[in-house]
C-alpha cells in the first residue's frame, strides 16, 4: 500500500468555514494476530465493494490493495498518534503488516473491484488483550459526510460548500488555533503533576487537532479513545423504515443493506449499553476511602445486571491494611471472602462461602489460573467434574448445587500489575451464558474497581502507618498512681492528618509524688509528631532528675534550641505531692488547667505565670505552688480542645470549666462528658490531649518515717521498726522481706553517707513503698557478683524480691526505693 499523506482534507478543498454536519459511515474491520480478517462491518462492505462472506479469514492486505498515494501535501494536525507533529504517519499496509504498537491515523486512494478508486481516511488501534484480536482498523469516505438521501451507490456526495473531512465530525478535525489550547496546555500538568509541560502541549494538541481524545495516561501507554461509530439516531431509524414502506407500497425491491444495518444498530446498542453499564458502576464504587465500604460497593454494582453471583476474594495483605504484596501468588497464598452477593433466597450461600473464611486454591482450579496469570478466566458452564474439583476445597460443605450448570466468569482486581484479589461471577443456568464481550466487559469492571480498592488500601495502610506511629508515642499511663488517679484521652486532627504533636505524659517520683505534663509542638504531620517524640523523652528524662519544674523547663528550653529553631512548642509541667497535698507547677505558653475543688463542685482555672513557649530562647520561666485537697481533680488539656476557628477562646475554656465540674460516676466518664462538651461545636481541625488527675492524696497514718544518724548500728534498728510498723498497719506477711530489703538499702546508705542522717519512709497505699535518702549523688548500679566478692549482691537481692525498684537523685543526694504488692485481704 502506498504512503497516504497525514492531511486529512482534499487538497483542493475551499476555504468556506459553513456546511451542514452529517452522519459518518465507518468502515469496521478487526484484524487478528495472523493477518486475517475477523470482522467485516456493513460500512467495510460499501465502502471496499466486498461482501462479508468473502472478506472473514482472507488476509487483510488482499483486501485493500493501494494503487497510489495521494499528494504528499502535509498539514500539521493529523498525524500517528506515535509520531511526531511534522512527520507522516506510518501507511496503513504497515499498521496491517505487524509490529504497530500505538493508534496511527492516515489517508490512501484505494481500488475497490468495480473499478473505481476511493479516497479513504482511516484509524488504526492496536487491541491488547487475552483475545486472538490484534488491531482494529476504521475507515470512511474522505469524500465527506452524508445525510439519508445524499449517498447513492456506496459513493459520496459533495455539498454545496465543497468542504472534505472537517465536515465529517467536530471530534475528526479540528482547527488548531483553538483559543483556549495554550491555557488547557499550560493548566494540565496542575491536574497532572507527573506530566511535563511539554507532553501537556503534545496530548492537547493530539485532542484539538487529530480528533480521538487521550482517555488515560501513565509513564507507560497513552489509550485514545475510538472515534464516534456513528450509532443510528431514532431520526435515521425512521427514515430507513420510511423508505421501506414507500419501496414496498411502490412495488420496488427494498432498499439495500437494511439488515445488515439493523444488525449494526444491534451491536452498536449492545456496546453501548456495555458503556453506560461501565460508567453506572463507576459512578458507584469508589465514593468512600473506607476498605470495607468499597468492597461491599464493587460487589454490589455487579449484582444483578451483570451477573447473578458475586464473589469477593482479597489477599491477607490488603484485609490487614498492610503493605503492597509481594510476588506472585501460589497455592499456599490465603485469600480471604470479603462480600458475597445474589440474587437467590436469603441465606442460600450464607453457611456454605460465609464471609470472613480464608483459604487456598489448588493450581488445577480457574480461580489460581486467573490470580497468577492476572487475566479473566471463562468458563461457559460449569461440568459436574469442574464442579466436584471446586467443592473437593470446601471441606465437608456441599457447594456443587450451587455452582454445577452456572456459567462463571473470574476476574482479577489488579493495580500497578499486582493481583490483589479476584472476583467469581456466576450466572444462572437459565441465563445466556458469558461470552467474549462480557469476559471484556469484566475485565474492565474489575481493573476499574482493581484501582478503587488499590486507593481505598493504601488509605488504610497509610491511616494505619499514621495511628501506630501516634500510638507508640503516647504513653500507656496506669489508671492509678500513688494517692491518685489518672484518666487520659487523645482525638486526632483531620482524616488526613492523623499524626500531630500534642501529648501527655505521667511520671513517678520519688517521695510518692507524680508529674503531670502535656504538651503541644506547633503545625501536624509527621515532623511534628517527631519534635514531639524528642521533647516527651527528654521531659521523661529531665522529670527522673526530680528537677523542680521551672528549672525543667528552662533545660527543655535549651533542647529545643540546640534542635533548631524550627519548631516552637507549648508545655504544662505539674508535679503532684500527695503527702504534701499541694501541687507544683510552669507553664511554657499553654493554656492554664483547671482545678475542680471536691468540697464545693466548683471549678476554676489556675492563675499561673503563662512564659513563653519552648524554642523561643532566653526567657525566665517561673513556678508556683497550690494548695489542694483530697477528692479535687486538675485537668490538663491542649488548645485544640477549646480553641475554634472565628470563636474567642474564652468561650472554649469557660465550657471547659462547666464540663469539667460535672460530677461524674467514673475518672472516664469525666473526660468523655468534657469532650462531648467541646467536641460537637463542630469544626475542629486540630488534635486534641486530655489528662484528668483526681488527687486522692495519702492519709497521715499510711506514711511512716525515721531519721537514722550516721552509725552502722542504726541497721538493726532500721529492721526493727519497720517490722513493728508493717504489723500495726496488718502487713504482717510482709515483714520478713521487707525487713531484708531495708537492711541492704540502709547498710548502703550508711555506709555512703557524708553529713546528713539517713532518712527512711514506708508509704501505705496500692502498694507499699519503702525509700531509703542520704546525701551521696552517686546512683548505685545493679552488678554481678563473683563467688569471692563480699560487695555487689544487696541491689541483687532488692532486684529480685521486690515488685519494681529504683533509684533518682535529689536536690541534696540521691533516693533509692522498692515497692512490694500488698497481700490479698482475705474475706
Amino acid at each position: 500500500m502506498d504512503r497516504g499523506t497525514d492531511r486529512a482534507a482534499s487538497p483542493s478543498r475551499p476555504a468556506g468555514s459553513g456546511g451542514r454536519a452529517g452522519r459518518v459511515p465507518l468502515a469496521v474491520v478487526v484484524v487478528d494476530r495472523e493477518g486475517l480478517v475477523s470482522h467485516w462491518s456493513s460500512g467495510a462492505r460499501r465502502l471496499f465493494g466486498v461482501p462479508k462472506e468473502s472478506a472473514i479469514g482472507r488476509p487483510a492486505t488482499d483486501l485493500l490493495p493501494v494503487s497510489g498515494a495521494l499528494p504528499e501535501e502535509r498539514e500539521p494536525g493529523l498525524h500517528g498518534a506515535h509520531g511526531g507533529y511534522d512527520g507522516l504517519g506510518p501507511d496503513l499496509e504497515s499498521s496491517l503488516g505487524g509490529g504497530l504498537s500505538y493508534p496511527a491515523a492516515g489517508r490512501a486512494r484505494l481500488d475497490v473491484p468495480d473499478g473505481d478508486r476511493a479516497d479513504v481516511l482511516w484509524w488504526a488501534y492496536p487491541l491488547v488483550g487475552p483475545g486472538p484480536e490484534r488491531l482494529l482498523v476504521l475507515a470512511a469516505d474522505a469524500a465527506g459526510p452524508y445525510r439519508d438521501g445524499e449517498r447513492e451507490g456506496g459513493r459520496g456526495v459533495e455539498h454545496e460548500d465543497g468542504r472534505g473531512v472537517e465536515r465529517i465530525a467536530p471530534a475528526f478535525a479540528l482547527h488548531t488555533d483553538f483559543p483556549g489550547a495554550e491555557d488547557l496546555a499550560r493548566r494540565l500538568p496542575e491536574i497532572l503533576p507527573s506530566m511535563s509541560v511539554g507532553e501537556s502541549a503534545r496530548i492537547v494538541a493530539q485532542v484539538l487537532e487529530l480528533g480521538y481524545p487521550v482517555m488515560e495516561f501513565s509513564q507507560n501507554d497513552r489509550v485514545p479513545v475510538t472515534p464516534d461509530w456513528g450509532v443510528p439516531r431514532r431520526a435515521e431509524r425512521r427514515a430507513r423504515r420510511e423508505r421501506l414502506a414507500h419501496a414496498t407500497a411502490a412495488g420496488e425491491p427494498p432498499p439495500d443493506g437494511p439488515a445488515e444495518d439493523d444488525a449494526e444498530d444491534l451491536e452498536y446498542t449492545a456496546v453501548r449499553e456495555r458503556l453506560e453499564f461501565l460508567n453506572e458502576v463507576s459512578g458507584r464504587i469508589g465514593t468512600s476511602l473506607d476498605l470495607s465500604r468499597t468492597i461491599v460497593e464493587v460487589s454490589r454494582a455487579v449484582v444483578p445486571r451483570f451477573t447473578d453471583v458475586a464473589g469477593t476474594y482479597l489477599r491477607e495483605q490488603v484485609v490487614a491494611g498492610e503493605g503492597f504484596p509481594d510476588g506472585v501468588p501460589d497455592t499456599t497464598t490465603l485469600w480471604h471472602r470479603v462480600a458475597v452477593e445474589h440474587t437467590d433466597e436469603p441465606g442460600r450461600w450464607d453457611d456454605v462461602v460465609p464471609v470472613g473464611e480464608a483459604m487456598p486454591f489448588p493450581a488445577h482450579t480457574p480461580f489460581f489460573q486467573c490470580m497468577t496469570s492476572g487475566e479473566p478466566v471463562l468458563v461457559p458452564r460449569i461440568s459436574e467434574q469442574m464442579g466436584h474439583a471446586i467443592a473437593s476445597q470446601f471441606e465437608k460443605r456441599d457447594i456443587r448445587p450451587l455452582i454445577t450448570g452456572r456459567s462463571m466468569l473470574v476476574v482479577p482486581l489488579k493495580a500497578r500489575d499486582v493481583v490483589l484479589g479476584f472476583m467469581i461471577l456466576l450466572r444462572h443456568p437459565e441465563r445466556v451464558e458469558f461470552n467474549d464481550m462480557d469476559r471484556v466487559t469484566g475485565a474492565e469492571l474489575a481493573a476499574r474497581a482493581g484501582l478503587v480498592l488499590d486507593n481505598a488500601r493504601m488509605y488504610t495502610y497509610q491511616e494505619s502507618v499514621a495511628e501506630t506511629l501516634q500510638d507508640s508515642m503516647l504513653p500507656h499511663i496506669p489508671a492509678r498512681r500513688a494517692g491518685c488517679d489518672i484518666a487520659t484521652r487523645y482525638l486526632p486532627g483531620t482524616l488526613l492528618g492523623r499524626v500531630g504533636g500534642d501529648w501527655f505524659d505521667s511520671v513517678k517520683l520519688p517521695g510518692a509524688r507524680t508529674a503531670f505534663v502535656v504538651g503541644d509542638v506547633m503545625g501536624h504531620g509527621l515532623n511534628s509528631a517527631a519534635m514531639m517524640g524528642q521533647l516527651r523523652t527528654a521531659v521523661q528524662t529531665m522529670a527522673a532528675l526530680d528537677l523542680p519544674p521551672a528549672q525543667l523547663l528552662r533545660n527543655l528550653d535549651d533542647l529545643a534550641q540546640r534542635l533548631g529553631d524550627t519548631y516552637l512548642a507549648t508545655c504544662l509541667y505539674a508535679v503532684y505531692d500527695p503527702i504534701g497535698s499541694e501541687l507544683h507547677l510552669a507553664n511554657a505558653g499553654h493554656i492554664p488547667p483547671v482545678i475542680v475543688r471536691a468540697g464545693d463542685g466548683r471549678s476554676e482555672l489556675l492563675d499561673l505565670p503563662t512564659g513563653a513557649p519552648i524554642g523561643v530562647g532566653g526567657v525566665p520561666f517561673e513556678s508556683v505552688r497550690v494548695r489542694v485537697e483530697p477528692g479535687d481533680r486538675l485537668v490538663m488539656c491542649t488548645d485544640g480542645l477549646v480553641e475554634m476557628r472565628g470563636e474567642d477562646i474564652g468561650v472554649g475554656l469557660a465550657t471547659l470549666c462547666e464540663s469539667a465540674a460535672h460530677p461524674a460516676a467514673s475518672m472516664d466518664e469525666a473526660c468523655d462528658t468534657i469532650i462531648r462538651a467541646l467536641n460537637t461545636r463542630g469544626g475542629r481541625k486540630d488534635d486534641v490531649a486530655l489528662l484528668m488527675a483526681r488527687l486522692n492524696g495519702i492519709a497521715p497514718d499510711d506514711v511512716a518515717e525515721w531519721r537514722l544518724p550516721l552509725d552502722p548500728r542504726q541497721v538493726p534498728r532500721a529492721r526493727a521498726v519497720v517490722r513493728e510498723r508493717l504489723h500495726d498497719w496488718g502487713l504482717g506477711e510482709l515483714a520478713d522481706t521487707a525487713e531484708l530489703l531495708v537492711s541492704e538499702l540502709a547498710t548502703n546508705a550508711l555506709r555512703h553517707s557524708v553529713r546528713r542522717p539517713v532518712e527512711l519512709r514506708l508509704v501505705r497505699g496500692d502498694t507499699l513503698l519503702c525509700e531509703v535518702d542520704d546525701d551521696e549523688h552517686e546512683l548505685p548500679t545493679l552488678l554481678s557478683a563473683g563467688p569471692g566478692d563480699e560487695t555487689g549482691r544487696g541491689l541483687r537481692v532488692v532486684s529480685t524480691l521486690a515488685r519494681e525498684w529504683g533509684t533518682s537523685r535529689t536536690g541534696t543526694g540521691k533516693t533509692v526505693w522498692f515497692e512490694l504488692t500488698l497481700p490479698r485481704r482475705r474475706g
